[in-house]
């Protein structure tokens, strides 16, 4: 073992215990709460996935981003759900060193790739209404897959980064107060002034709540007086249906980033339970309201969706009638 200024002691940590929910009496209830939305993460994300990847007539760039978003969602909620599951309902609060990193890292990639997959679709609605000629010329399948691409390997090459931070950090106790792995709870977990490991935390997230959020919101300013230009009122309602819809999901990302992020910063002081209730909404309620909004807004969805469940009762129904 090892001294660090001098009032800490290293140990080779193994495994950390997550103790985010122990002052928590309905334990049980949390825990099938978060199963059944993790659940439904993964039916309406599957669902989305699955009908944009077998109807070709979806195959344009709108639906490949809805593809990505779906992914981001399922990674992104599965690396946290999962561990707040094992806790609250198998009673399983111990995880491994590495299996914790690992989290840690997809976590935030998901995070960081969900921000990026949210202003591709800004743009992308922002060029299909104000170059309405030019859109199928600029926004091609091939250059949605690039920038898809790209938003992918500089999240790899950012977590890769801060991963490596963690990863060298001295750790004295095996405790992670808070309900998952997580950046800011491996650094507090660790035997050293966390304040300078939260810089390039915090500069990433001032640039995505000060630069990518007032960005995206500008393209929707746009959007929304480039739809009262529009004569035609089914093309109208069309836009306003497909801008609302994206607000949605904008908003159920970013409000508990920018309470958790910019009021703390300005002196706004929250207590552990209340963290750890903002980084589980943060967590699951977007993933969950992605295929939803998407399924129920989107027209080529839903009809699809509407088509394949007719499809399957008559199915059923003829099958039904030849065996009775």
């Amino acid at each position: 073992m090892k001294m660090v200024n001098e009032n800490f002691t290293v140990n080779k940590i193994d495994s950390f215990i997550i103790t985010g929910f122990d002052h928590l009496q309905n334990q049980k209830l949390l825990g099938f709460l978060i199963l059944i939305t993790y659940m439904l993460i993964l039916l309406g994300n599957g669902i989305n996935l699955c009908i944009i990847m077998t109807d070709r007539h979806l195959h344009k760039p709108m639906y490949i981003l809805i593809c990505n978003l779906a992914v981001v969602d399922i990674m992104f909620s599965s690396t946290c759900s999962t561990t707040m599951i094992s806790v609250l309902l198998a009673e399983i609060k111990t995880v491994s060193y590495y299996s914790c990193i690992s989290r840690m890292y997809f976590y935030n990639l998901g995070d960081f790739t969900e921000c990026m997959a949210l202003t591709l679709m800004a743009i992308d609605r922002l060029i299909a209404i104000r170059l309405p000629l030019r859109y199928h010329s600029i926004v091609t399948n091939s250059r949605t897959f690039l920038f898809i691409f790209l938003t992918w390997v500089s999240g790899f090459a950012i977590l890769g980064f801060l991963t490596s931070v963690v990863d060298n950090l001295p750790y004295c106790q095996p405790v992670i107060r808070y309900v998952f792995c997580g950046y800011p709870s491996m650094v507090r977990a660790a035997c050293v002034d966390a304040e300078p490991y939260f810089t390039p935390t915090t500069i990433l997230s001032v640039w995505m709540l000060c630069g990518q959020f007032p960005f995206i919101m500008c393209t929707y300013g746009v959007l929304a007086y480039s739809v009262t230009k529009l004569s035609n009122d089914a093309s109208r309602k069309q836009m306003i249906n497909t801008c609302l819809s994206h607000l949605i999901v904008l908003f159920s990302y970013f409000a508990p980033r920018l309470v958790t992020t910019l009021f703390t910063r300005i002196g706004v002081v929250l207590t552990l339970t209340e963290r750890n209730a903002l980084s589980i909404i943060a967590s699951v309620v977007p993933p969950l309201i992605n295929p939803t909004v998407y399924c129920t807004r989107t027209k080529e969805i839903r009809k699809r969706i509407v088509g394949v469940f007719f499809h399957n009762c008559l199915f059923y129904l003829i099958i039904k009638r030849q065996v009775g």
